[in-house]
């Protein structure tokens, strides 16, 4: 047969991965809502507890569970019958977290962050001398702060170092290296001259109000100011944690007092914590419960 005449052979493979949008397998969807409410679950599940928290019938739950645990994705205790994750499992979660970067993600969520706020974004890390800006994006609006990629922002005026101070130094070692920080700022502080441009009014001049201030902090679960950066500026940042409860990065939202909403429960407030936490929970953070 002249090759003109050859019938073309088809890669069907190759023609449906080149599909721009494919239909995908629905029965690997469904089974993963199984997987999904193994791991929002606080231990492991029985059948009829997992089937209802992933929204199917107990029958049905069962055959996936069969394959899962060949897998070696779920495995069922002998003897009281529970389900729970298995070591196949884990190793898919260790290295997904060992490929993740914490900024890189923040960088990726800013765009839409920024659609959402309307208002000048940063991202913020600990760095050698505190907490340092890695990254800023400005809005249209812009404040008047002059940052730069590197500053060290100060523990006590700014909403970032608040946030790392209440953060970051609430416990362990961290608190231990945090402590003579805060008080050499709080001296530093002390000694401003009263016609100086910093306002007072959200300014701690003692310690207690540092604790106090910290603890506030904590209880909203994001850092404000409000004129103690610089007058006429305001400003939230929001923790963002890692796998292993520890902060990796501040989500930081700034603008002039005349623009931004300052209330803790506002929109920009509300949409910065949002985004923390949300890439909290991308990387692995599970948050436990306030003691009352």
């Amino acid at each position: 047969m002249p090759a003109a005449q050859r019938p073309v052979a088809i890669d069907v493979e190759t023609r449906e991965d080149a599909e721009p949008l494919r239909t995908g397998i629905q029965s690997v969807e469904v089974g993963f809502e199984l997987l999904d409410a193994l791991a929002q679950a606080p231990g492991a599940l029985m059948l009829r507890d997992l089937a209802a928290a992933a929204r199917m019938s107990a029958a049905k739950a069962h055959r996936y569970l069969v394959s899962f645990q060949r897998m070696g994705l779920v495995m069922q205790d002998p003897v009281s019958t529970r389900y729970d994750l298995g070591p196949a499992a884990l190793r898919l979660g260790l290295a997904s977290l060992s490929r993740i970067d914490a900024v890189k993600l923040a960088r990726e969520r800013i765009d839409a962050l920024l659609n959402e706020t309307g208002h000048t974004l940063a991202i913020a890390v600990w760095g050698n001398q505190g907490p340092t800006m890695v990254h800023w994006t400005e809005a249209p609006q812009t404040v008047p702060v002059t940052l730069r990629l590197g500053d060290v922002m100060p523990l006590l005026t700014s909403a970032t170092g608040r946030c790392f101070a209440a953060f970051m130094g609430h416990e362990g070692r961290d608190a231990q290296r945090i402590a003579p920080m805060l008080r050499d700022e709080l001296a530093r502080l002390k000694k401003l001259p009263l016609n100086s441009d910093l306002p007072r009014l959200d300014v701690p001049l003692n310690m207690a109000q540092v604790q106090t201030l910290l603890e506030d902090t904590r209880r909203h679960g994001m850092a404000r100011v409000v004129h103690s950066l610089l007058p006429g500026v305001a400003g939230f940042c929001a923790p963002v944690f890692d796998a292993q409860g520890r902060l990796a990065l501040g989500l930081v939202v700034l603008g002039s007092v005349a623009t931004l909403d300052t209330d803790h429960e506002g929109a920009p407030a509300a949409a910065l914590l949002r985004c923390a936490r949300q890439l909290s929970a991308d990387l692995g953070h599970r948050p436990t419960p306030r003691r009352p």
